[in-house]
Order: C-alpha cells, then sequence, then structure tokens
C-alpha cells in the first residue's frame, strides 16, 4: 500500500497521455518482463508506465560503474534486489589498463546497505574487491544470497572467509525475527578468474556446522591446497547443491567421494585428472560418474590423460556444455570423448587438439552453437610465426561441414584464407558472435598472400544477424567499409593492428547503427577519425583507443563538443602532452569520477 501510494505521488496530475491500465496490474506484467534493455524501453511509454517499472523493477545491470552513481541508482529504483555491475575497460584482460585504475565496489556497498538492506545478490566483473568491502558486505545485508566474482583483483581468501564465517542457515520466519542479528542464507558463491591473494584452502572451514543452503560453490582458478574434509562436509551438508567446481587440487580419489555425496550435480568441474590410480579406485571413479545422469556442464579435467577420460563417458549423455579449456587433450581423445555427448550444444577446446580434432567436432556434434578454440601458449613464438601445431582453416571449415546451427565462435589459429572465411559463414549463416584470432599480427592471406579483407566481408554481408565481430589479419580500410554498409546488428567491435586510414573508423560509426562497444588498439586511426563519431558516443557505451594516432588537442576537442561524455586520458609516464597514448571514452549520467588517480586525465 505504502509504494501503491509513492507511485501516486510521481504522477502528475495533468498528464495527457494516461496509461489505461492500474498500477497493480502494470506490476504484475513487468514481473514477466526479464531483459533490462525491454524494461528500459516499458518506461518510455508514457509517466505511469514509467514509475511502475520504477517501483516493480527488483534487478539491475550496469555496464559501466562510472556510467551512473550509485546515489543516482538509488533514487531511480527504490526496490532492487540483484545488481549486476561491470568495472574496467574489457581490454584490462590484457594488462592495458593500468593498476589502481580504480573501478572500487566500496562506495555503491556503503550506498546500498543504507538504501537496499534486503539486496541478495551481487555479481561483479573486472571490479576491484578488498577483504574490508568483503567483510562489510558479509555484515551489512541480512538476506545476502549469492556473490559473483569474475575477473576481479583486490581481495584474498580471507575475504572469502569472511563471507562464509556470516552464513546461517534459517527459515524466512525466524530471519524476520532476528534481523539485527545480520544473519544470512548464502546460496551462490562463485569465484572466477580473479587477481587474488590465495593464501590457503582454510576459508572452507570456516562455513557453520549447521549451513546448509549453498546451490552454487565455484573456486576452480584458485590455486592452493584444498581442506578437503572441510569441504566435504560442506558438499555433504547442502544437499540442494547442483553447481561444484573444484580447483585442480582435489585429486581423482576425493572428486569420486564428493560426487557420491551429490548425484544430483547439473554442472561439475572436476580437479585433476592426471594421477595414477588403483583398479578400485579407478572403479570408484568410473562408478561415481555413472551416477551423475542430471550433469549438463562439464569443465575443468587439469591436465587430463586418456588414461581416465573413459570414466567420464556415462555422466556425459546430456552434457550439453563442455569447458576443455584447461584439458591440453589431443585429437585422438577428443574424438573418442565426443561421440559420448550426443546433445553438445558448447565446447571450449585448446588447440591441442589440432584440425584432426575439430574434424571429430565436425563429425560429433551435429547440434554445436558455440565453439571457442583458445592457444593452449599464447606466447609460443612458433605459433605465432604460424608454424608448429595448432589448428588452421581446414579445422575451422570441418566444424562448419558438420554444425550447421554455430551461433558463435572464438576461434585462435596461426593461418586462415579468405576463402576459408567466406566457406564457414556460408555453412552457417546465422552467426550472431564471430571472432577471428590469427595469432600473428597483420597476417594476409597465407596463400594469396592478400589482405583478409574479404574474408570479414564475407562474414558482414552473409551474417545478419551478427551482434559481435573481432577482426584480425592484414586489413585495409575496405573492411571496415564493408562492417558500416553491412554490419546493421552490429553492437560490439574489437579491432587490432588492422586498418590504413581514418576512413576505416568513419566507415564503422557512420554505418553501425545499433554500435555500443568499440575497443581499439595499434590501429592507424587518429583525430579525423575520433571526431567522426561526434554524433555517436552518446547512444554508445564506450569507445577505447590505445597505441593509435590520436592527440591530447584532439581529446580535448571531442570533450568540448560533447560534454556529456567522460573522456579519459591515461598517461602512466612523463610522456609529453601532444599523444592521446590510451583514451577511455564513455557516456555517463554522473558526470567525471571521483576518484580518477593520477595518472588518469579527465578532459
Amino acid at each position: 500500500m505504502e509504494m501503491a501510494s509513492r507511485r501516486k505521488n510521481d504522477s502528475v496530475e495533468d498528464e495527457k497521455h494516461l496509461s489505461p491500465f492500474p498500477d497493480e496490474v502494470l506490476e504484475r506484467v513487468l514481473v514477466f518482463v526479464k531483459s533490462h534493455r525491454d524494461r528500459s524501453s516499458v518506461s518510455l511509454v508514457c509517466k505511469d508506465w514509467y514509475s511502475a517499472e520504477r517501483w516493480s523493477r527488483t534487478h539491475v545491470f550496469i555496464g559501466n560503474c562510472y556510467s551512473v552513481s550509485p546515489e543516482i541508482l538509488v533514487r531511480r529504483f527504490p526496490n532492487i534486489r540483484s545488481v549486476t555491475l561491470k568495472g574496467k575497460p574489457r581490454f584490462s584482460d590484457f594488462n592495458l589498463v593500468p593498476p589502481n585504475w580504480g573501478a572500487d565496489i566500496h562506495e555503491w556497498l556503503a550506498v546500498f546497505a543504507s538504501a537496499y538492506p534486503f539486496l541478495e545478490e551481487l555479481r561483479l566483473k573486472r571490479m576491484t574487491v578488498t577483504d574490508e568491502s568483503l567483510e562489510f558486505l558479509a555484515q551489512s545485508f541480512p538476506k545476502f544470497k549469492a556473490l559473483s566474482l569474475v575477473s576481479c583483483d583486490g581481495f584474498s581468501t580471507d575475504g572469502l572467509a569472511a563471507i562464509a564465517t556470516h552464513c546461517k542457515n534459517l527459515s524466512n520466519a525466524t530471519l524476520n525475527m532476528v534481523y539485527s542479528l545480520r544473519i544470512r542464507n548464502l546460496t551462490e558463491l562463485d569465484i572466477q578468474e580473479n587477481d587474488m591473494d590465495d593464501l590457503g584452502g582454510r576459508w572452507l572451514s570456516c562455513f557453520p556446522e549447521k549451513f546448509t543452503s549453498l546451490e552454487i560453490l565455484n573456486f576452480a582458478n584458485l590455486n592452493s591446497e584444498v581442506n578437503f574434509d572441510a569441504l566435504e562436509r560442506l558438499v555433504t551438508r547442502c544437499k540442494s547443491l547442483k553447481v561444484l567446481k573444484v580447483n585442480r587440487n582435489v585429486t581423482l580419489e576425493q572428486l569420486s567421494r564428493l560426487l557420491m555425496r551429490v548425484p544430483t550435480l547439473t554442472e561439475l568441474g572436476t580437479g585433476s585428472f592426471s594421477q595414477e590410480l588403483t583398479l578400485r579406485q579407478y572403479a570408484e571413479l568410473e562408478n561415481a560418474f555413472n551416477t551423475c545422469k542430471n550433469l549438463h556442464t562439464l569443465s575443468g579435467l587439469w591436465e587430463a590423460t586418456s588414461l581416465y577420460l573413459a570414466a567420464l563417458y556415462p555422466a556425459c549423455t546430456n552434457l550439453t556444455f563442455l569447458n576443455l579449456s584447461y584439458a591440453a587433450l589431443q585429437s585422438g581423445e577428443l574424438a573418442k570423448l565426443l561421440p559420448n555427448c550426443p546433445h553438445l550444444r558448447r565446447l571450449w577446446v585448446l588447440d591441442t587438439v589440432e584440425d584432426n580434432g575439430l574434424e571429430a567436432v565436425g563429425l560429433s556434434c551435429p547440434l554445436l552453437e558455440e565453439l571457442r578454440v583458445f592457444p593452449s601458449d599464447p606466447f609460443d613464438q612458433d605459433m605465432i610465426l604460424g608454424v608448429g601445431d595448432g589448428v588452421t582453416e581446414s579445422g575451422f571449415i570441418a566444424v562448419s561441414r558438420g554444425c550447421h546451427n554455430l551461433r558463435y565462435v572464438l576461434y585462435f589459429c596461426r593461418q586462415m584464407t579468405n576463402t576459408a572465411v567466406a566457406t564457414v559463414v556460408q555453412n552457417c549463416p546465422d552467426f550472431t558472435h564471430f571472432r577471428l584470432c590469427i595469432m600473428k599480427p597483420c597476417q594476409p592471406d597465407y596463400l594469396t598472400n592478400e589482405p583478409m579483407d574479404e574474408a570479414f566481408g564475407s562474414v558482414v554481408k552473409t551474417c545478419t544477424k551478427l551482434q559481435r565481430l573481432a577482426v584480425s589479419g592484414l586489413l585495409t580500410d575496405l573492411t571496415f567499409e564493408y562492417i558500416g554498409r553491412y554490419a546493421k546488428n552490429l553492437e560490439t567491435l574489437s579491432v587490432a593492428f588492422a586498418g590504413s586510414s581514418d576512413r576505416g573508423m568513419e566507415c564503422v560509426l557512420g554505418g553501425c547503427a545499433k554500435l555500443r562497444k568499440l575497443e581499439i588498439r595499434d590501429c592507424p586511426f587518429g583525430n579525423v577519425a575520433l571526431l567522426s563519431g561526434l554524433e555517436k558516443y552518446e547512444s554508445m557505451r564506450s569507445l577505447w583507443m590505445s597505441a593509435c594516432k590520436v592527440t591530447m588537442n584532439g581529446c580535448r576537442l571531442l570533450a568540448r563538443e560533447m560534454p556529456r561524455l567522460n573522456v579519459e586520458v591515461i598517461k602512466e609516464d612523463d610522456s609529453d602532452d601532444i599523444q592521446a597514448e590510451k583514451v577511455y571514452i564513455y557516456r555517463s549520467v554522473a558526470g567525471r569520477r571521483r576518484d580518477a588517480p593520477p595518472f588518469v586525465q579527465t578532459l
């Protein structure tokens, strides 16, 4: 009733276009609108819909933590229960963003503690998170349930211990009675690929002995030894556990014991797959996997060898996602595994499978929708120079011949041809994500020595649903002319070591109406290219440019012309005031950020 009263106070008496639906009906309808984009569109219909959407929204996604302030967020949405927040630019994954750049979560948590005391979920990506922040989180939100940290930094396993220590397991009725005791029912703790201090596995013993509510536990990327007794007790208590991903220090014998405790898992990340087992231990492992009939996701398999892979076969029947990006399998091993996965839709592998392994993918995975092929050693000079093992255009074509449902590809390879790419997209015309990385920069078609322009021209001409594109190889402005002319649904474009002149970037900014993120490094684009996007940047989430030909004067002119944009230049040394080495541009309703370090100049 109070919420309804406050919504009425938000309305305007002389509103000309009143909604035909009562507030109560609108609120019930909007519950079924899950997409944040759709909800944003709903809020633009009229003031009644704006108000209803405001009060009924419980989840918010923020793709750039500096695009809005926490104070603005809580004024806009008073009843948020779940927050997804991204921080540093994506190129921070390539060490292009210096340490201490920003994106600290603590200011957000301080505001949430008073505005959203019943916050239940926090999902962070590329944010800085300290142990103090995790301790604050653990003590400030009594109904908190889910924490996901992906590619974050700044914390240690002591912070995880704080999260675990404050877990309790009470009914909702009891929880309401003891609100002041700061009690939580944690259901999800998901720690993925973070830059953190791993101080040991003792944090697993910090969960209270009566705690039983955990449903998701992922610590696959931690390196320390595991307190296995504590882990086994935790897994045994949590009868609702559906997702368990352990690190490489969990042995096969220990994994067998865990699986027997939770045969109802739907997602499993195994530990090391390389120890020597006795016949009895192998039989126990095989029996443990034989009980896992509900698995749809399998990952891990560090150092897997063919000796024990057969034990997995009974658990592969219902798999839809197989992540082998930590397992350096050979082609023969993959060829034996895949026929046991008839429903596979997502597959991640290392290039150790070579082209023969990808031929097995084409033969065994007709339902495949996503393929990612990662380099086993991204710094291998032979690979970068296009020699030695790895995958080539032959494997790519083989997959496309058998997997016509492919929608998403990330393909690291040592060589490629224009004809091969054209063949792939002809076989699979429904790509929404196409990310091709030829390891050697500026590598031409190795058969004709021509630029790879026609390859990506064929991608954007054929794949009309394309949303994300990453280009590589020797590329001229012609590639970007094709992109601007044909990629009308493109939202994210990543470019490195490509282009001939400013015209390339001009074509993209002028032609791609739905472009939201543009990431550019080591390209010959300068001020003319930068300033050609004056009318575009406010509709985009962000632009990143590094090692290009942009100058400080060009950035200053952009900042003057577009005062609602944040134009940030990263200068890590005492270089001259002419070149702008790294530029990050994004729209923001919060103005210039308050925590910029000295090496970040906001123009």
